[in-house]
């Protein structure tokens, strides 16, 4: 499948990849990071998968509905027309709960005539260990597995069961629906029941979107990244994945394979962030607690990464009886990426708190005292960390370095947290903390700036470049017109970026040489072309990268540089979070370091 001509379904409790030909290749159930049911998507022929097709096929045509995560197919036949909708419910109830069931639901619209449908279902529970066992009971198909932990699901549908099982064409003769379930349902399934879900489901949505302030331009694409930046959330417990799959390689063909079904400190922050900007206050308060409820001992440190319910333990494992995506092996499960240090995490938690309150606050001069403890215990922890070497933003699995970028984001960790303490009226702090701050920023200008180079390089004593010293312009480490800033985007432009798409780093690593380049990495090279007056290149970087969007307007996290194909875990958070941001700086000029942009901004 070229470029991934995958939609994503979700409601924040699970989510689904669904193929051009309605097949559905990607779903774990109950949670994100449940064992697969349908892994058709790393395994073609083992994986399993949920299809719905056509008799005598003569075209499909498929597209999100408006502004909504709910994927419509119009299938055309020598016998008539019906409409497919899939979508995974969520709404609020009268109660102001989210209703967010595990469950998939396929609702059938007859449009005309008397068209055959044809439903494949081939489960393969606990990431494809075995077939499953189809039991047609009273009301519904009860699917088991066979091997491994013990799983079941329920299939709803007013179709033909025996015809199901058999994946034999059935006549529509009205609305129909297939409703795939982790619970056995407690009230019948009708129609009635499926329409009113789906017109909530779409009101949910709708109103979402309404509330999410962007720019005109590119209206449609950003919020379509901004719902899928939405549906990488946990409703339980408001984790934040970086996306929802596992093991889609960064090469085909290659083992850069990992498991991104995981809150990355990092990554969740920037979104949160990111949030908070757009006016999407309830999914930051979600994070903060989330946060809180991982930091309740002022003893304990934050970790790199979490499961979705703050497990920290999160061991990796090979999955050897998978081929993994188009020959890619290993397949991966779990993330050993949790045992790292990594220190430019607390700049970034730090920031997104701050930009919690500043918005949330609007000039209150209260705090949740829990939050403050949280930001004076990571102040501590930055003092303590910032000289210490460790293993940075890209997670090298090899020797421990001094990453500038690590630095720099233990600057911001410092800065954000002095200015969040003279917002409260902690003046004590705010000098203590500011004075750490000039300590790293002169460390950084005097062991992270190579003068041979002239450009800021990766780690202290290297002459490699890395398009993370990009952010120093993001986070206002340095004025835009400073000379050094100048140089270094110049020189990572040239360096780095390959027919308009930038590489992290180009120097072989653990796992060989980089062949692919990042996606966001090319976004922070647009955003810093643009801050230091390359406008014209900026924009020509940003529509070449916007080229490489699937038919859905989505992302992964690599992508080839000759092909212009996606590669990678998909979506990806990351990427449509450096979309958003790159978008309303070069149609707003946002100023994303200054607190009162983050006051002002109003479109």
């Amino acid at each position: 499948m070229k470029n991934y001509d995958y939609a994503i379904i979700g409601n924040c409790t699970s989510s689904a990849l669904i193929s051009s030909d309605c097949s559905i290749d990607w779903l774990c159930l109950p949670f994100f990071d449940s064992p697969s049911v349908f892994a058709k998507i790393l395994d073609e022929n083992k994986g399993g998968y949920f299809k719905v097709s056509a008799a005598k096929l003569i075209k499909i045509e498929q597209h999100y509905v408006v502004h909504t995560p709910i994927l419509r197919t119009i299938f055309t036949t020598e016998d008539g027309v019906f409409e497919l909708r899939d979508y995974m419910p969520r709404f609020l109830t009268l109660r102001d709960e989210y209703y967010c069931p595990p469950e998939i639901h396929r609702d059938i619209l007859l449009i005309s005539g008397n068209p055959e449908i044809i439903v494949e279902l081939k489960p393969k529970p606990n990431y494809a260990l075995s077939d499953s066992e189809l039991i047609l009971e009273n009301n519904h198909l009860k699917i088991t597995s066979q091997k491994g932990e013990y799983a079941s699901f329920y299939l709803y549908s007013n179709l033909d069961y025996n015809k199901i099982i058999k994946s034999e064409p059935i006549k529509l003769k009205g609305t129909s629906f297939l409703v795939f379930s982790y619970h056995e349902k407690l009230q019948d399934v009708d129609t009635d029941k499926i329409y009113i879900e789906y017109e909530k489901t779409k009101t949910y949505w709708l109103d979402w979107v309404y509330r999410t302030k962007v720019p005109s331009k590119y209206k449609d694409l950003l919020i379509r990244s901004a719902i899928t930046l939405k549906l990488l959330t946990y409703q339980r417990s408001g984790a934040v994945i970086a996306a929802p799959t596992t093991s889609l390689p960064e090469i085909i063909g290659k083992d850069r394979n990992w498991d991104y079904r995981y809150c990355w400190i990092r990554d969740a922050s920037m979104i949160v962030d990111l949030y908070t900007r757009i006016g999407h206050m309830r999914s930051a308060q979600r994070y903060m607690n989330f946060v809180l409820n991982r930091r309740l001992l002022k003893h304990e440190n934050i970790s790199v990464m979490y499961g979705i319910n703050g497990e920290r333990l999160l061991t990796e494992k090979t999955l050897e009886h998978l081929s993994g995506y188009q020959g890619s092996k290993p397949v991966r499960i779990g993330n050993d990426a949790y045992k790292q240090v990594q220190n430019d995490i607390y700049g970034q938690l730090i920031e997104a708190i701050y930009t919690y309150l500043i918005t949330n606050r609007r000039g209150r001069i209260t705090i949740d005292e829990e939050i403050w403890t949280v930001v004076r215990d990571l102040a501590n922890n930055v003092i303590k960390k910032w000289r210490q070497p460790d293993n940075g933003i890209w997670e090298r699995r090899g020797e421990l370095r001094h990453y500038v970028h690590s630095k720099v984001m233990s600057w911001v960790a410092m800065d954000r947290a002095a200015k969040i303490a003279s917002f409260i009226g902690r003046p004590s702090n705010t000098e203590k903390w500011l004075k750490i701050a000039s300590e790293i920023k002169q460390d950084i200008l005097e062991n992270g700036w190579d003068q041979e180079r002239e450009s800021f390089v990766m780690y202290y004593g290297s002459q490699e470049l890395d398009a993370a010293n990009l952010l120093m312009l993001h986070y206002g480490f340095l004025d835009k017109s400073d000379p050094r800033m100048v140089s270094t985007v110049k020189k990572t432009h040239e360096e780095l970026t390959r027919s308009g798409f930038t590489f992290r780093y180009i120097s072989e690593d653990e796992f060989g040489q980089p062949e692919n380049a990042f996606i966001v990495c090319t976004f922070w090279m647009i955003n810093a072309l643009c801050l230091i007056g390359e406008e014209k290149k900026s924009r020509e970087m940003l529509e070449n990268i916007l080229r490489c969007l699937n038919k859905f307007n989505l992302f992964s996290e690599d992508v080839e540089i000759n092909s212009g194909r996606l590669t990678g875990n998909f979506p990806q958070g990351y990427s449509h979070l450096a979309l958003i941001q790159t978008i309303l700086l070069l149609e707003t000029n946002y100023n994303w370091s200054d607190a009162s942009a983050i006051q002002n901004f109003n479109i």
